[in-house]
């Protein structure tokens, strides 16, 4: 890699350490393949080069928990159609209970083209989310909440399709889990330990937690210019089936609660270097939250810094 992209990398670790966070607060699919953000409409280029992506975010939680992740996003063309996207996400979580870090879950997909003329390009995405643990990160032999784990422990089927024009991203997909993860999480674990009852109890039970089903939509509007441009959207994801969980007596449950709308507001933007490279930054706040998450995926404030390099 050349000096000058070093010399940049180096200077944006420096700037995250001190300021930036993170993107979408869903279990992940909203930011792969056809529901990425700031996709760009372009005749130009037949091809979409090989790229890099480089991201660095942090976020805010409903509770103490941060989150700050590490992600390079690798894109390759497998032919004119069809491109291969992978995520290889380093987590870390600092919070009243406990700080813990590894790698999160790989995400995986496929892209293919299914209609392209001059006003606008339709794309077709298939892909999984693949855990890297259980879920099942502990403290002082205590299990920890969802908020505090870097993996999600399941293994995820993802789909999307979206349609770009030179003003418009409208993208919409779905992500379905097929099996309950390995967390222990009870507020009885956590009897006797040094936390208040009253704020264990802020954390939603979650043992062998097996998340529903999430639908989203991506609807955004661009602004591009030689070099810079500015997108604002809105992100809804919808939990269409209950979270179900299993209590201390080995009974499996189905909180009231863990349906419903997730919405956030998304700003970015971005400036090209050159043909070759350049940097995005998205903020998101959320504007709607669901009522109960066993998950851990809620955010009050996210945003991202990311640095492409295409090849």
């Amino acid at each position: 890699m050349h000096r000058p992209v070093l010399s940049l990398l180096l200077f944006f670790l420096v700037v995250i350490h001190t300021a930036f966070s993170q993107g979408c607060s869903d279990a992940g699919f909203c930011t792969m393949g056809a529901m990425k953000p700031d996709q760009p409409f372009n005749k130009k280029i037949e091809l979409r080069l090989r790229s890099m992506e480089l991201s660095f975010y942090r976020g805010t939680t409903t509770l103490t928990p941060v989150v700050y992740v590490a992600t390079a996003d690798l894109n390759f063309s497998l032919n004119a159609k069809t491109s291969l996207q992978v995520k290889l996400p380093y987590q870390a979580v600092t919070g009243t209970l406990a700080e813990t870090s590894g790698l999160g879950d790989i995400s995986l997909c496929v892209t293919r083209a299914i209609h392209s003329n001059e006003k606008f390009d339709v794309n077709l995405s298939l892909g999984s989310k693949i855990p890297t643990n259980n879920s099942d990160k502990d403290i002082d032999g205590r299990p920890l909440p969802m908020y505090y784990q870097t993996s999600l422990g399941t293994y995820d089927l993802i789909a999307g399709i979206s349609l770009i024009t030179r003003r418009w991203l409208i993208a919409t997909g779905i992500q379905h889990p097929f099996n309950e993860n390995g967390n222990e999480f009870l507020w009885s674990a956590w009897e006797g330990g040094p936390n208040s009852v009253a704020y264990i109890q802020k954390y939603a039970n979650a043992k062998h937690l097996k998340r529903g089903t999430d639908v989203m939509l991506r609807v955004e509007r661009n602004f591009r210019f030689s070099r810079l441009n500015f997108t604002l959207g809105l992100l809804p994801i919808y939990r269409i089936t209950k979270d179900e969980i299993q209590l201390g007596n080995g009974e499996r449950v189905k909180p009231d609660g863990t349906t419903g709308l997730a919405l956030s507001g998304i700003l970015t933007t971005g400036y090209n270097f050159n043909v070759r490279s350049g940097v995005k930054l998205l903020l998101g706040h959320k504007i709607v939250q669901r009522d109960f998450n066993p998950d851990g995926l809620t955010r009050e404030f996210v945003s991202s810094l990311s640095y492409v390099y295409r090849f």
